[in-house]
This record gives C-alpha cells, sequence and structure tokens, in this order.
C-alpha cells in the first residue's frame, strides 16, 4: 500500500469556487493490477474547463461528483509498473491528476524532446496545442492572408493559437488580454501585431483600431462581449471557432447571448463550436508541427508554474479563473 493525499470536491460553488468547495483527503493505494502502473505524480493541469465540471449539468464531459476526487491532466514518474514496455522512472502523460499518486491504466509513455520542458505535454504538445491546432486550422479554416483576432490571447490556448496564426501565414494577428503587461508579452515576445487591455473598455473601438479592415476568423476563449465585438467586426464570410466563454463560467446566470447575432445572417458568418477529444487524430500531426517549431525557437509556449504541488492546487485553479496566468498553468508537484 501507499500512503497518498488526492484533492477531492467537497460542495459545488454557487458563482466562483472558493476554498470551502475543495478538500484534502488521505488515501492508500494498492499494488498495480496486470495492465496498471502506479506513477507518482510530477505536473499536474489546471484549466478553465475544470470548472463548469463542478455544476451539476449535463455536458459533453461528466460532472465531477460531491466526495470524489478531481481529475485532469498530469505527467507522473513510473514508481512500479505491470505494463509490458513501461518501467520505474519512465514518464507518463495520463489523467489523474488533483492526486499524488495514481494507478493508471494503459499509460502513454513519454519520449521527451531535447531542449523541450516536458511540462509542454500538458500545454503546447498536449491538449492546449491540440486545441489552438484544430480550432484555428480546421473549425475556423484560418488561410494564409486572413486577419486573425483571438480573445483570452495571453492564456494557455490562446497564446498557441495566435502564434500558430503567425506562422501559418496570416496578413494580422490581433489579440485581447487582461492586463498591460500581457498585452506587452503578446507583441514583444509571442508576435502579435497588435493587442489591447479588454479592461480599458469599449472593445469594438479597441478591436475596430487594432484591425482597421476588419477580421477574418476570430478564435472565442471569452464568449459574452468578446464574441458581440468580434461579429462587427467580422468581413464577410467570416469564420469563428468557438473554443469557451470563461467570461460566463462563474455567473450564476449566464447573460444573454450575443445581440447582433443577425448580423451573421447579412456577413454569411460561420460560428462552430468543437471539443478537442472529437479531433484526437490529428494529435501526431499538431505535435510534429509544433514540437518542430518549439524545438527550432519558432513557436513560444508560456507557462506558469506554481511549485507547492498538491497544497498549492487549489489557489493555482482559482487564480488561473482570475487570469493570474500567462500561458499554461501547471501545478509542479515536489
Amino acid at each position: 500500500m501507499v500512503a497518498t493525499r488526492e484533492i477531492h470536491l467537497a460542495s459545488r460553488p454557487d458563482g466562483w469556487p472558493t476554498e470551502a468547495n475543495f478538500a484534502v483527503v488521505d488515501r492508500d493505494l494498492p499494488a498495480p493490477a496486470d495492465g496498471q502502473a502506479l506513477v507518482r505524480n510530477v505536473y499536474m493541469s489546471v484549466d478553465p474547463y475544470m470548472r463548469p465540471r463542478m455544476n451539476d449539468v449535463k455536458s459533453y464531459v461528466p460532472p465531477f461528483q460531491v466526495g470524489e476526487p478531481l481529475d485532469g491532466g498530469a505527467i507522473g514518474e513510473v514508481v512500479e509498473s505491470r505494463v509490458d514496455g513501461l518501467a520505474p522512472g519512465d514518464l507518463v502523460l495520463h489523467r489523474l491528476g488533483w492526486r499524488e499518486h495514481a494507478l493508471v491504466d494503459r499509460p502513454r509513455r513519454l519520449e521527451p524532446i531535447e531542449g523541450v520542458p516536458v511540462s509542454h505535454y500538458l500545454g503546447a504538445l498536449g491538449s492546449t496545442g491540440l486545441t489552438a491546432y484544430v480550432g484555428l486550422l480546421e473549425m475556423a479554416s484560418m488561410r494564409e492572408g486572413d486577419t486573425v483576432f483571438v480573445s483570452g490571447a495571453a492564456g494557455a490556448v490562446g497564446s498557441i493559437a495566435g502564434q500558430i496564426a503567425r506562422l501559418r501565414g496570416a496578413a494580422r494577428v490581433v489579440g485581447s488580454a487582461g492586463s498591460a503587461e500581457k498585452v506587452a508579452l503578446l507583441t514583444d515576445k509571442l508576435g502579435f501585431d497588435a493587442a489591447f487591455d479588454y479592461r480599458d473598455g469599449d472593445l469594438y473601438r479597441q478591436l475596430a483600431a487594432a484591425a482597421p479592415d476588419g477580421i477574418d476568423v476570430y478564435f472565442d476563449n471569452v464568449g459574452g462581449d468578446h464574441l458581440e465585438a468580434a461579429i462587427t467586426a467580422m468581413n464577410d464570410y467570416g469564420r469563428v471557432a468557438l473554443c469557451g466563454s470563461i467570461s460566463q463560467y462563474n455567473q450564476a446566470k449566464p447573460p444573454p447571448g450575443p445581440r447582433n447575432i443577425g448580423l451573421a445572417v447579412g456577413k454569411r458568418l460561420t460560428l462552430r463550436g468543437f471539443i478537442v477529444s472529437d479531433h484526437a487524430s490529428r494529435f501526431p500531426e499538431m505535435a510534429r508541427e509544433l514540437g518542430a517549431w518549439l524545438a527550432a525557437g519558432d513557436l513560444v509556449a508560456e507557462e506558469t508554474v506554481v511549485d507547492g504541488g498538491l497544497d498549492a492546487a487549489v489557489d493555482a485553479f482559482l487564480g488561473m479563473l482570475r487570469g493570474a496566468n500567462t500561458g499554461k498553468m501547471v501545478v509542479r508537484m515536489p
């Protein structure tokens, strides 16, 4: 038996979650069975989609259950293995985060890329990168010469989506972010052509100034007023990839949809929602292209790494919901 700890959902939040909605629970894990590996988690991911899973509502992924452990992306080091070809010390990618140790069925072995931090397998080389890749290139059908607007552009998915647009030949890449420091990051380090702080108000004016000839593609991580402003700024036959709506995740009563949705008819717009797990077949293609860009230094994978392990995980999650991160937020386990 291995003594370990995990974080459970203690209660469902009403609006913004608090530390009271979580509980740290001690647990003993047995030895692995055939086809399993016992892993000690090295990194765990905190992501916006985890917030809606705290609600008891039907969605594309089952909600977290009160009194049960949370889960999410994690990288673990094998402690004991009963899986052919997997030995102690190997690193694996799995879905049993929010705990110090886990018994993993059919773990996926990682092959680190020289010079690329292994934590990027939770970000640019993981579901984050795949979300940006599929959303931009398949859902929004971005083409060379397009003007692209990305909301939440300093976050995990947005920062990668904007850089893919640049590397794939967009004529202009515009991003929104929540502080002057994040705006500077986008333009000075990540290669965005223009960016603005949405907290400065008047999204319509700021977006029009950043993209005076309109936009062809909008990668939506925020929803709400950002989606409204983008619809107004869209050129005819524009395409929108609906990735997330973090502006509404912590509202007890979501606001009405975009008031200008009627413009989508005359402009012949395409608004397409997507779930990244539906596109797992494109993972090898994404990993090859983004991995090569990372190795060459053409793609910057911003990370906010929080030390402190499980004791810091809840604060990291709540901070991510409030925009405390730049790029991907991960928790490093001691």
